[in-house]
């Protein structure tokens, strides 16, 4: 059974940055695509970027495109996204999830197996 613990959210000022942790535990990580999603209040969950189990593809959805980078480091079992340029719209509960997958070049933002319990993001002055 696989645990994620996402960490390292928190309060910003827009333009800032912030990297989030997700921190796997039970299993190692190196058969999972990861991605991360957000829901900010009132909306419905977005997936934001993924990340396939070799790390050699990755995928962002259109509006942190250039501001977020996802990365992953197998060693240490743990999935991280950068966030730059952050902007009041970035507000949410910020979670990680894992897909045990075959293919290791392909990301996903579906049927996922596993997922944090979130971390919130706040970005405001």
């Amino acid at each position: 059974q696989l645990q994620l613990v996402e960490s390292g959210g928190g309060l910003v000022q827009p333009g800032g940055s912030m990297r989030l942790s997700c921190a796997a535990s039970g299993s190692t990580l190196y058969h999972y695509a990861i991605a991360w999603f957000r829901q900010a209040p009132g909306k419905e969950r977005e997936g934001v970027s993924c990340i396939s189990s070799s790390g050699s593809s990755k995928d962002y959805v259109d509006s942190v495109k250039g501001r977020f980078t996802i990365s992953r480091d197998n060693a240490k079992n743990t999935v991280y996204l950068q966030m730059d340029s952050l902007k009041p719209e970035d507000t949410a509960v910020y979670y990680c999830a894992a897909l045990r997958v075959v293919a290791d070049y392909l990301c996903y933002y579906y049927d996922m197996d596993y997922w944090g319990k979130g971390t919130l993001v706040t970005v405001s002055s």
